[in-house]
């Protein structure tokens, strides 16, 4: 079978560039450990999975772990709505994630990789398997790798089974040991306690893209795209209400406004910023920039323009949240059924204001009380659309069935 993923016509400044299998893990190699990490750190990368943690703190906690075994972790459970951008890196950009994997490896000690891949893109597990096999036969998987003696490593895939809550780094360590997809209590973390216990470094797949550019290129050219605090490129996955829909690359500290003209969008009444699990942002916000300091996001944009019933927009995100939860904790196992009903009193006109003040009080108090990120995430939405679509929907029924 054919080992070469075709890739479709795109640019960029970082991941959308030219290169070509190996040269960065020949080059990581060729280097000292603790050069490398110097050059992660340099480069102020932080996780593209949409929490933000710096990846050189992560992996310098995990090389100091003192085990006899480490495992890499590739996080490509993309469960969030709108999210498609790990997709195409995996599809298109092969290369750039499993040199990063390997790179990964080298640095913190682990002999293992694995990539937890999800449900859904099993039609892309052999091709996959096949360019992991074209590695082992350019010595760039396997023992003595790049002719580095004794760094020996392999990369293994294993398909997740559709849960969205396993795109948490603990639920999906649960998952991978055959347990049941559940966020595990921190400490410890997964930098000392991890997969069957051992030390384990979790990456989304772009941040581990990112980490091949870094080593290719250097920290400081890394550093010099973007914003002091978000530094490098993000990939956004865009969709909805607009001419071009895609994967974008671009530069952290875009403004809203300049990539909605980019995509086509017109007549924009809305865009929700992070999938389900974001924000969602009204006209006068769209000069607001994509940047950790400001708009944060993992790479969902979702666009929704003048027809769309925001009302019907956040019970879609709330019915998914109901479904998704494990159930595990309190806060996010009533909290969610309890916004979900909320969202349907507004529908048949039986609510009160102040009755829905309270459901954005309780939403509050999911976010810093819920065990892991989907509770503390899911009342996003439900937060920010009733705040920035106020008019819009409560006022439908001129206050419900009792007024204020």
């Amino acid at each position: 079978m054919n080992t070469e993923i075709k890739k479709t016509e795109r640019q960029g400044a970082v991941l959308f560039t030219e290169y070509e299998r190996g040269i960065a893990i020949k080059k990581a190699v060729s280097m000292n450990r603790e050069d490398i990490l110097y050059e992660i750190k340099m480069s102020k990368l932080k996780g593209r999975g949409g929490a933000g943690f710096p990846a050189s703190t992560k992996w310098m906690l995990t090389a100091a772990a003192v085990s006899d075994k480490k495992y890499i972790v590739c996080n490509a459970d993309e469960g969030e709505p709108g999210t498609f951008k790990d997709r195409v890196l995996l599809a298109e950009y092969p290369e750039l994630v499993f040199d990063g994997m390997v790179i990964a490896g080298y640095v913190i000690g682990a002999k293992e990789g694995i990539v937890y891949l999800r449900g859904e893109y099993e039609y892309m597990l052999a091709s996959l398997e096949d360019y992991l096999q074209a590695m082992r036969d350019e010595n760039l998987l396997g023992k003595n790798i790049g002719g580095r003696e004794g760094f020996d490593y392999d990369i293994e895939i294993r398909l997740g089974n559709g849960a969205y809550i396993c795109g948490e780094e603990t639920a999906l360590i649960e998952s991978l040991e055959g347990h049941r997809g559940e966020a595990r209590n921190r400490p410890p973390f997964p930098v000392t306690t991890g997969f069957k216990g051992k030390p384990t470094v979790v990456n989304n797949v772009e941040t581990l893209a990112c980490v091949t550019k870094i080593v290719q290129n250097g920290g400081e050219w890394f550093r010099a795209h973007g914003t002091d605090k978000s530094t490098g490129s993000k990939l956004f996955s865009v969709s909805g209400d607009c001419k071009k829909p895609g994967v974008y690359e671009l530069p952290w500290g875009t403004k809203i406004s300049e990539l909605l003209k980019i995509v086509g969008a017109e007549n924009t009444k809305a865009v929700q910023v992070g999938g389900a699990s974001g924000h969602c942002l009204s006209k006068d916000q769209f000069d607001r920039t994509l940047a950790y300091e400001d708009a944060g996001t993992g790479g969902s944009i979702m666009v929704f323009n003048e027809s769309r019933d925001m009302l019907k927009v956040l019970k879609n995100f709330m019915e998914f949240f109901v479904e998704e939860s494990c159930g595990q904790c309190t806060p996010c196992r009533i909290g969610n059924t309890k916004l979900l009903e909320g969202v349907e009193m507004i529908e048949r006109n039986d609510f009160t204001f102040s009755y829905i003040n309270k459901l954005k009080e309780l939403g509050r108090t999911m976010q810093v009380a819920s065990k892991c990120g989907l509770g503390q995430s899911s009342p996003n939405s439900f937060i920010s659309i009733l705040e920035n679509f106020k008019d819009e929907i409560l006022n439908k029924g001129n206050g419900g069935s009792n007024g204020k």
